[in-house]
């Protein structure tokens, strides 16, 4: 009776996705579903803007920033350390209009690839020490780097494959788990904020919708302008897995390391959710 009472209440709260083992072809369409009826009237590529893609108000001053978007310099420091390392020859297409298929399944290995990840790698692979280069995960110049390759991907559709394999089903429902999960002092999780709350206001910002929220990553954050030292063009850049150390923080949990397992999971789930919007990256954030 205990277990009834208690499944119910879940279900109750909307966290039963969850909860079950739902295909991820399922999931989807509730995700989307439910955003809908939440926003009617906004078209699925509207989310690709965030909460500037619900609220008007916003919008209008959002408008105004990408008429001389704080990202453009960082956008070509990118282009340059692309090019300086190489990079290209890594990846298929040379690097060019490939942002779209991030996070991949390698079947051989049974891993899930992020594109910072597999940027990582090459640098590696060619030789770059990146500890002297002062290349990490989340911001910087690797920031800058996926930038410069989302930009190249902008009007591609998200095209994220999960497939039937055991192997990439248990990281996709590990990173789904951790989307409903409540963690930290103040008991929240992803759906908390950006299902169930978005649009909004907490601390004086709107709650942004999940739905397209990668779209735009890496992301140029006005809040970030002033913790990031080094070169000011790519002070404000960060990455997704960036933006999810700091959620957790601001929940008041401890954050994952970037690129270890929980947050690419949850990057794996996160980004199928958004199957089918277009690319926009680099963005603008609040």
């Amino acid at each position: 009776m205990k277990k009834l009472v208690i499944t119910t209440v879940i279900a109750l709260m909307g966290l039963a996705p969850a909860m079950t083992m739902a295909s991820p072809q399922e999931d989807l369409k509730k995700f989307r579903s439910y955003y809908f009826k939440k926003f009617p009237g906004v078209k699925l590529q509207r989310y690709a803007d965030g909460i500037y893609g619900i609220n008007e108000g916003r919008r209008i001053e959002w408008e105004a920033m990408e008429e001389f978007p704080p990202y453009e310099p960082g956008v070509e420091i990118g282009k340059e350390l692309f090019e300086k390392y190489n990079i290209g020859k890594c990846f298929k297409n040379g690097g060019i209009g490939i942002r779209q298929n991030y996070p991949w399944f390698n079947k051989k290995t049974g891993k899930v690839h992020t594109l910072e990840g597999d940027i990582m790698s090459c640098l590696k692979k060619n030789g770059v020490d990146t500890k002297k280069a002062k290349i990490g995960f989340k911001k910087g110049k690797m920031a800058a780097i996926s930038a410069y390759m989302g930009y190249t991907s902008r009007g591609k559709k998200l095209n994220v494959v999960v497939p039937n394999d055991e192997r990439a089903l248990k990281i996709y429902n590990r990173g789904k788990r951790h989307f409903y999960a409540k963690r930290g002092q103040l008991n929240m999780s992803c759906a908390d904020c950006h299902m169930y709350y978005a649009g909004m206001m907490a601390r004086g910002n709107v709650l942004s919708p999940a739905l397209g929220h990668v779209t735009g990553f890496p992301v140029y954050r006005k809040k970030w302008e002033f913790k990031g030292g080094g070169n000011p063009a790519l002070a404000g850049f960060g990455t997704i897995q960036r933006r999810y150390g700091g959620c957790n923080k601001q929940v008041r949990a401890k954050p994952f390391k970037a690129q270890k397992a929980e947050y690419t999971a949850l990057e794996y789930f996160h980004t199928y959710m958004s199957n089918g919007i277009k690319v926009n990256a680099p963005s603008i954030r609040q």
